[in-house]
């Protein structure tokens, strides 16, 4: 349906440095969707640690949330910390071009 009109979802966002951190299953992006770029960090794998599964091996995306298939830096880390500080410095760098 063309005509259709999305609604805003309404509620309030985890937040960091004043822009929205969302997690969806596997996927976390962090950004302003109406801004130039975003950063979108997709988990591939787990370890076992104890009884917890944590994320082991990290896709890292910043692209243009206009248009998806335009990425202006892509590359994989091992752990959520390594992965989430990478792709600061690269979606940083994006936004002051």
């Amino acid at each position: 349906m063309a005509d259709e009109i999305k609604e805003l979802v309404s509620g309030k966002y985890l937040e960091y440095k004043g822009l929205p951190l969302v997690r969806e299953g596997d996927t976390i992006c962090y950004g302003d969707m109406e801004g130039k770029c975003i950063l979108i960090l997709e988990i591939m794998s787990y370890k076992k640690d104890g009884d917890k599964e944590l994320p082991d091996k990290i896709l890292i995306q910043v692209l243009d949330p206009k248009d998806q298939s335009k990425i202006f830096r892509q590359g994989n880390k091992q752990g959520l910390y390594e992965a989430f500080s990478l792709g600061l410095v690269w979606f940083n760098h994006e936004m002051q071009k």
